[in-house]
């Protein structure tokens, strides 16, 4: 729009005749109607009018020396700054052709000559009004696509959209920018052939990338697949594909893709940090379980010298039965079972030692709940003992298995009870200590380790499952910030409730062993 035609809010409307009668009763007829009158007598002054103020309306008279009607409105159309002028002919001729023709050349109407002052101003109303309607709407048709180039060149995802056959006919600067290319270069080709180095097999539509979604408007989502670039360099991409619809027909589709390089970088990264802090942790946790077994290496010495003290004994008195004369054969095979039953007590201390210290190669399994707590109060009797304070084992009969590593939940289980075992010792307490197993609420398997201790501190919370914390005078405080770790590297959470009646419950969820299919 030019700087004349911008400085004015009113409808313009042109009034073009070489009658200067003609233009002094349109002009009589539309003054003080809101309008900006402008005034021409021939051609080429109209058009100079109407390329510098660009009116909504242009009442033409056919009829003029030197460049007529006709001549003017063509090429008014023909400038695209005049182009969108509605003109009015002006006409004493009463010919089907004259009218034809003036159509034909984009006139929207025809005013007869005499003017009748109401038909003028009609007319007019309806024209300017809809010039003006049109121009609204085709202002706010550039705003919205200056908006979407603006957006599109702003998104840093490569944008294509494709005809009906797969041809790139629209393309945004991040996807020339992927492919080291300019749009210029890529609209226009095939975004199968452009993009997948192996041949197309135009035979099969639904095998070929995107195709599907241009003809039948199925919509496509691949991710790490290899794309190609003009210079035949390929990277690893991710693309959706969806359809591009005018009611049920189908116009082709719009891809939106990226370039993936760096991010699956980060995930094979992330991958390898995990499996790095997966081997740590197991090794800390075996580190855990040979110190605890240092601690505890007195007691099951002992452990293992009952049994094997025994079975000397009952050797002496296989070897004093042996040599008499007669044999008691009856008392001698007695003996003799007994010395087996002993070796088998000590060799089942050992398993459960070498089970326990070993670092497990299998990792998750199918565990019985049951079955793992009675085998980690048989391994912590000898705290139990020590500490003189009984360890009282329910399972609620409808617990599941659950899917965890046993060795290592053995671990937490083993370190609650001892940690429970101190803590009642330490209060002056003999009462039992209570492990409990049940399904909570969340459909975890809950299993819960109550003390009769003196209770937590105050800022237990913020503090205790914190590395190098610890309650205890000579403790290294590592012990229940490596069973947090154990059991959230199962699926499950710990934590604590301190009881009304003194002494605190320690708690630990794992997750139910999916049912076998």
């Amino acid at each position: 729009m030019t700087a004349d035609a911008s400085i004015h809010t009113e409808p313009t409307v042109l009034l073009v005749d070489d009658n200067a009668q003609n233009l002094k009763v349109l002009y009589e007829t539309l003054k003080d109607r809101g309008y900006r009158l402008l005034i021409a007598n021939d051609g080429e002054k109209a058009l100079a009018l109407a390329q510098r103020n660009r009116p909504e309306l242009i009442l033409l008279d056919i009829m003029m020396p030197g460049m007529d009607g006709f001549m003017v409105c063509r090429q008014l159309k023909a400038n695209p700054e005049t182009a969108d002028a509605a003109v009015v002919f002006l006409s004493a001729l009463d010919d089907v052709d004259a009218k034809v023709k003036g159509f034909a050349l984009g006139g929207v109407d025809y005013v007869a000559k005499p003017f009748q002052a109401q038909e003028v101003i009609a007319r007019v109303e309806t024209h300017v009004k809809v010039i003006q309607l049109e121009r609204q709407l085709q202002a706010r048709n550039r705003q919205l696509e200056n908006d979407q180039s603006r957006i599109l060149n702003a998104i840093s995802e490569g944008i294509y959209g494709l005809d009906s056959t797969g041809v790139i006919i629209f393309a945004n600067p991040s996807a020339a920018a992927m492919n080291h290319s300019t749009v210029e270069e890529l609209i226009g080709q095939n975004f199968c052939k452009l993009h997948f180095s192996s041949p197309c097999d135009w035979s099969d539509v639904s095998s070929l990338p995107v195709l599907a979604t241009c003809e039948q408007g199925v919509a496509e989502h691949q991710r790490n697949v290899m794309m190609r670039r003009p210079d035949g360099s390929l990277f690893p991409a991710e693309y959706r594909a969806t359809p591009k619809r005018d009611g049920h027909e189908i116009l082709g589709a719009v891809v939106v893709f990226r370039d993936i390089t760096a991010e699956l970088a980060r995930e094979s990264e992330l991958e390898a940090a995990r499996r790095l802090v997966q081997e740590q942790r197991e090794q800390m946790a075996h580190a855990s379980r040979l110190s605890t077994m240092g601690e505890m290496a007195a007691g099951f010495a002992h452990e293992v010298n009952q049994p094997l003290t025994a079975i000397t004994n009952y050797v002496r008195v296989a070897l004093r039965l042996a040599a008499a004369d007669p044999v008691d054969h009856a008392l001698l095979e007695e003996t003799l079972c007994k010395i087996e039953a002993q070796s088998h007590r000590a060799s089942e201390v050992i398993r459960r030692i070498r089970g326990f210290v070993r670092k497990p190669a299998s990792g998750k399994e199918f565990v019985g709940v049951r079955h793992l707590l009675e085998e980690t109060r048989e391994f912590a009797e000898v705290d139990a003992r020590n500490n003189d304070i009984a360890i009282d084992v329910a399972v609620d009969e409808h617990v599941p298995d659950v899917y965890a590593d046993p060795i290592q939940i053995q671990q937490v289980t083993l370190n609650l009870i001892r940690n429970a075992l101190e803590a009642t010792r330490s209060c002056g307490s003999t009462d039992a200590v209570d492990v409990r197993a049940r399904l909570d609420e969340k459909g975890m398997v809950r299993i819960a380790v109550r003390d009769h201790g003196c209770g937590l501190p105050p800022d237990a919370e913020e503090k205790l499952f914190l590395p190098f914390f610890s309650t205890k005078q000579d403790g290294m405080g590592i012990g229940l910030a490596l069973c947090r770790s154990l059991v959230q590297s199962q699926g499950g959470e710990i934590g604590f409730v301190r009881q009304e009646s003194g002494g605190t419950e320690f708690f630990f969820t794992l997750p139910v062993a999916p049912a076998e299919t």
